[in-house]
């Protein structure tokens, strides 16, 4: 599975369960105002928890990154006749 993939659902889940913890809390507030909290109160947790996957997520983005830069190059090089016929 993609770290993409398993730090999106991470993240989801984690606000899934702030929400169930906030709206089960019986105190007055509108629910878009709890939904707001524990989307909050998420990204904090997310923050501090999930780091090794974003750590990997990072390291992933930039890999796709630097051979996107390697092949586009690649292709530079070829257009203006700069290969080397092997």
């Amino acid at each position: 599975m993609s770290p993409l993939l398993k730090y999106s659902l991470a993240r989801l889940g984690l606000f899934l369960a702030a929400a169930v913890l906030i709206l089960a809390i019986p105190i007055e507030l509108n629910l878009f105002l709890r939904l707001a909290i524990a989307l909050i109160l998420s990204a904090l947790l997310s923050f501090v928890l999930l780091r090794n996957l974003r750590d990997r997520v990072a390291e992933q983005l930039a890999d796709k990154s630097r051979d996107r830069a390697q092949r586009k190059e690649r292709l530079r090089s070829a257009l203006a006749g700069d290969d080397q016929e092997q």
